[in-house]
């Protein structure tokens, strides 16, 4: 209690660390110094675990100490409720406190002689997280957050309305930079209002719009100063705390463009309405999207770092990044609108950079470099907006080859500004599908000369290979296969040389150059280059899973091509290095042995339909089964099954052939592993093992019959345990593939068979019956209803009384209870399963129809009558959409796409090509006709519902 009394009084003190002290708690305050940053968080680590039993006083105690004339107490008092609005409050009690608490922050934030802007923009950032947790328990409490909104936020809004009417200007130009924390916050709680409670700000969106553009566009000059060309040093702050430019401007640009995502800034932005804003919003974003001095500076002479700054998957959020992100958005309303606007912003930049170029101000080049990045980050969605144009018959609304053809070439040569040079080979390379032949050659000719270049710099280099790597997904073959082995030498000693980001770049480049004509065009000494560089890399970055499935394909691409002898290069140089490294592994450096097992499977993907060649299995079998004997890492298991699959798949009679020197066949080795893999309890393995089994059945033919009695009751017995969907559908899923080839036998098997007091029969029936409205994969999903129907029309004697489960029991008094089921017979469950089956294939998905949205704070505003007859989209993307879903919607059972994952074996298998939907109406109509296996008893046992479907299915 004294310990409580004594930190809560810290609060108070006239010390700033003392205070901090007191309230650290898990990054209340991010952005504070290292001085607070590395005190204990004392007082809100004991009410998170006090609160409110122990400690009822602190929050009466925290509000009374914000709501003082004590500046100091305020400060301390905010860092606390900042992170105790965030963890500590529970559903019921949250609305009770914002009562408390809201009027007083809203006092503080209107006091500026009184208060710091520090603390005024923590009473921001505390108002922000009330919003957040008023959204929170909006269902809980529909009624009482509507009253709550109401009443809170045009109050705060009006605030927040006329502290940002103030011009910026006014902090700018202060000493320190204390002031722009208020804006901060105030953009964040806007943006937090817009998707919590975007009916609240209806009325205020435009008036917050134009303080964006207007924040933005008197902020730039300022940006330029002391971020674009640094000449100044970026003011401080009284609290040592970092304030930058940048922390206003991303919570801008998000703001608005999580305004124009939801249809609010329709008016605002359309020029039509004779408004500048779009205009001007898009030659704002091209001004920041400027590399700052210090990008220029770290991007010289650090290739990752550069490369890391381009890349979709690894870029750092910040300003350019901000800004790209908001001109996707605004692309995406208005694509048409928004680029002509390109289109004249681009114009005016390249005018304008002449101009400074020839009055030599050193960084002419950065607005042309962020214009030309700008655009090309949106290339896939300008490449569709143009070709829409043309197909309409309109002119397009931004040239693109004429930047190609007199603006872009003319960068290619100025090797005294390396960015702009770059950024040339890139914007180039976005838009290859535009160049025509001979001038997409010449690109690339002059990209590889940069490449081949010892003095070139790291921005040119990089930016040149990022050009090969877009030129060969977006140009034509004929334009890359004269230049693709000139390309693949001068990658390969690029691999050896480069890390990290770079290195990914390069691997990714030398995958799809390998693509190109599928590789046919390598050579057996470029090949046994490629394959001794990828695995050099490999060794040393063998626990990177991003370079590992870049090594995979790489290797494939390899094994693929049909140039004389490349695959038997390949093979020969890769798979004893990969053996070795398979058998060598150590226990603790698993991951070696399961990538080396992954490479390997990637040589078989690659390996012609004539199989894997003589002496392939010989050499990889003792390696690979005597690591997965001893494998305990679920990596390597699954690893080893995939890449056993594929063997049994591509060339099942090297497995049947070779034996170890004990006499033990490959398919015993098989075998002893499925069993090992069915004792495990970690069942993650999933469909992988169930692959493994049904293709040794479908491949190994009379090979696999002595021992199968064995493997279908271990497998019998492990569905008694089996707690996964995946799992069981592995263990299913063979039986249902032998029951449809050979009924007779394996039914009479399972029919002797007894585990634990039930015949095998009665297992397996229950665990299909309970798990087949699970099944994932296409090939799965049909052989399961097939046999279904099968074993229906056989009339089993054995089969005919089997219980099964039916449908779920509902009853009030356990409803939240352990589910009960009805029990009805295996004829009547099959039944039950083909009209769900049916239905999931016949059921329209298209938008219901009736009112848009429920009335509710989470809709879009302004859709036009266009939008709102097509649910939000415009007349043709509806039409593609539906389109795409067929004549009766989207059918989203798995049995209905074909899923990738699937293997080709089993989407050439005739079951693959039956049409499921005939197959089964075809089924209801016969045994109707001829009330197979008391078909109309049957029926009669069906809920209401599915003996409709079962009618309308008859009588048609």
């Amino acid at each position: 209690m004294q310990i409580r009394q004594a930190i809560f009084n810290g609060l108070s003190d006239p010390d700033r660390k003392i205070r901090s002290l007191s309230v650290r708690s898990r990054g209340i305050l991010s952005n504070h110094g290292s001085d607070a940053t590395i005190q204990a968080h004392v007082l809100s680590s004991i009410a998170s675990c006090d609160w409110p039993d122990e400690y009822p006083e602190l929050l009466n105690g925290l509000i009374e100490l914000i709501s003082s004339n004590s500046p100091n107490s305020v400060h301390g008092a905010m860092q606390v409720l900042t992170e105790f609005i965030k963890s500590d409050l529970t559903e019921d009690q949250i609305l009770p406190v914002l009562r408390q608490l809201l009027p007083v922050l809203h006092v503080i934030l209107n006091d500026e002689r009184q208060h710091s802007p520090l603390t005024r923009s923590r009473s921001v950032s505390v108002f922000c997280q009330c919003v957040t947790a008023l959204y929170m328990v909006k269902e809980q409490h529909p009624q009482a957050v509507k009253e709550a909104t109401e009443n809170i936020l045009p109050v705060w809004l009006d605030t927040f309305k006329d502290i940002l009417g103030h011009p910026i200007n006014d902090t700018l130009n202060q000493p320190t930079w204390d002031g722009l924390t208020v804006r901060v916050q105030v953009f964040k709680a806007l943006d937090v209002i817009n998707t919590a409670f975007p009916r609240g700000l209806k009325a205020y969106v435009e008036s917050f719009l134009d303080s964006s553009l207007s924040h933005l566009k008197s902020i730039f000059p300022v940006y330029e100063i002391y971020y674009i060309n640094a000449t100044e040093s970026v003011p401080g702050s009284s609290e040592d705390e970092a304030i930058e430019l940048p922390y206003l401007i991303c919570p801008l640009f998000d703001l608005v463009s999580n305004i124009v995502r939801g249809g609010r800034a329709k008016q605002w932005l359309d020029p039509q309405n004779q408004s500048p804003n779009l205009t001007n919003l898009v030659g704002v974003v091209f001004g920041f999207a400027q590399m700052t001095a210090e990008d220029a500076d770290t991007w010289a002479t650090n290739a990752n770092a550069f490369v890391a700054q381009e890349d979709d998957e690894t870029e750092t959020y910040g300003v350019r990044v901000a800004g790209f992100g908001l001109l996707n958005t605004i692309l995406g309303r208005s694509p048409a609108e928004v680029c002509a606007t390109f289109q004249d912003n681009l114009q005016q930049i390249i005018g304008s950079c002449q101009t400074a170029r020839e009055a030599r101000v050193l960084s002419w080049w950065k607005p042309l470099e962020a214009g030309l990045a700008a655009i090309g980050s949106q290339a896939e969605d300008i490449l569709e907006c143009i070709e829409d144009e043309q197909d309409s018959g309109r002119q397009q609304p931004l040239d693109i080859e004429q930047l190609l053809a007199n603006v872009i070439p003319s960068l290619l040569n100025q090797t005294e500004f390396p960015f702009l040079q770059g950024r040339g080979f890139v914007f180039a390379s976005q838009f290859a599908k535009l160049l025509p032949l001979q001038m997409a050659g010449q690109y690339l000719e002059t990209a590889m000369h940069v490449i081949e270049s010892n003095s070139s710099s790291i921005p040119v280099k990089v930016s040149a290979v990022k050009a090969v790597h877009n030129f060969c997904q977006g140009a034509e073959d004929s334009v890359l296969t004269p230049y693709v082995a000139r390309i693949a030498q001068d990658l390969g000693p690029f691999l050896l040389l480069t890390t990290e980001d770079t290195l990914s770049l390069v691997l990714g480049t030398m995958s799809v150059v390998l693509d190109v004509g599928k590789a046919s065009w390598l050579t057996t000494d470029l090949a046994n280059s490629l394959v001794l560089a990828t695995l050099e890399v490999w060794a040393k970055n063998n626990k990177d899973p991003i370079f590992l499935s870049i090594f995979t394909d790489i290797l494939a691409s390899l094994a693929k091509s049909s140039a004389a002898g490349v695959y038997e290069t390949v093979v020969k140089q890769a798979l004893p290095t990969l053996c070795t490294s398979i058998t060598t592994a150590k226990h603790e450096e698993s991951w070696i042995a399961g990538s080396a097992i992954d490479l390997v499977s990637s040589l078989i993907r690659g390996a012609p339909e004539s199989g894997l060649g003589d002496g392939f299995f010989a050499l990889l079998a003792p390696n690979l089964f005597n690591c997965l004997k001893n494998a305990e890492d679920r990596d390597v298991l699954q690893n080893g099954v995939v890449c056993l699959t594929l063997i049994v798949r591509k060339d099942c009679s090297q497995i049947l052939s070779w034996h170890d020197p004990s006499g033990q066949s490959g398919l015993g080795h098989v075998l002893k592993l499925i069993a090992k893999l069915l004792q495990n309890e970690d069942e993650s393995g999933g469909l992988v093992i169930g692959d493994l089994i049904i293709h040794v059945l479908r491949r190994a033919g009379d090979s696999v019959l002595p021992v199968l009695p064995e493997l279908l009751h271990a497998m019998v017995q492990r569905m008694l345990t089996a707690k996964t969907a995946t799992f069981l559908q592995s263990l299913i899923i063979p039986f249902v593939f032998l029951i449809h080839s050979k009924a007779d036998t394996v039914l009479g098997m399972l029919e002797s068979t007894t585990t634990q007091g039930r015949t095998a029969l009665d297992i397996l029936i229950q665990t299909w019956c309970e798990n087949a409205e699970t099944f994932q994969g296409f090939w799965p999903t049909r052989i399961s209803t097939l046999t279904l129907s099968q074993l229906y029309v056989s009339g089993r004697p054995t089969l005919q009384n089997l219980l099964v489960k039916g449908d779920i029991i509902i009853k009030p008094e356990t409803r939240n209870g352990p589910h009960e089921f009805t029990s009805v017979t295996f004829p009547v469950k099959v039944l039950k399963l083909l009209v769900h089956d049916l239905r999931s294939k016949s059921e329209s998905a298209s938008f219901p129809g009736g009112e848009r949205f429920v009335d509710t704070d989470d809709e879009d505003e302004e859709w036009t009558e266009e939008e709102q007859q097509h649910q939000g989209l415009k007349e043709e993307e509806f039409n593609f959409l539906s389109e795409m879903l067929g004549p009766r919607g989207a059918t989203f059972d798995n049995d209905d796409i074909l899923d990738e994952s699937d293997d080709e074996d089993l989407r050439n298998d005739p079951i693959s090509q039956i049409d499921m939907r005939e197959h089964i109406i075809t089924f209801f109509k016969d045994c109707a006709a001829r009330n197979v296996n008391n078909f109309g008893a049957n029926v009669d046992q069906l809920s209401a519902e599915e003996i409709l479907v079962v009618r309308q299915l008859v009588g048609q």
